[in-house]
């Protein structure tokens, strides 16, 4: 596993809101048994704007997704099965919602 992974979501009770998760815990952390992640949720499903230095929107095979950062989690290293891609390219808007979520800039 490797930080800024995307994930597909495979359980049916959550995976229509949140299809994908993404892998944020640093690769130092891999012997731990939980992952740190942020979900994503079609921008499509929501009736409102999320605030784009708290909730950076990406696209994956043509559709735009809100990383929904504020809801931040963890999940079982074992919940992680299904890897889509990485979205290390979008390390620096990443790190700066994560940032602005704990420290306020």
């Amino acid at each position: 596993m490797a930080q800024f992974d995307l994930y597909v979501n495979t359980d049916q009770n959550t995976n229509k809101v949140y299809p994908y998760f993404i892998d944020i815990q640093n690769d130092l952390l891999d012997s731990l048994n939980s992952r740190v992640v942020i979900p994503l949720t079609p921008l499509q499903q929501s009736d409102k704007s999320y605030p784009k230095n708290l909730c950076p929107v990406v696209e994956i095979e043509g559709t735009k997704f809100a990383l929904l950062t504020y809801q931040l989690t963890t999940v079982s290293v074992s919940f992680l099965q299904e890897k889509e891609t990485s979205l290390a390219a979008h390390r620096a808007h990443i790190i700066a919602a994560i940032d602005f979520l704990v420290n306020g800039i």
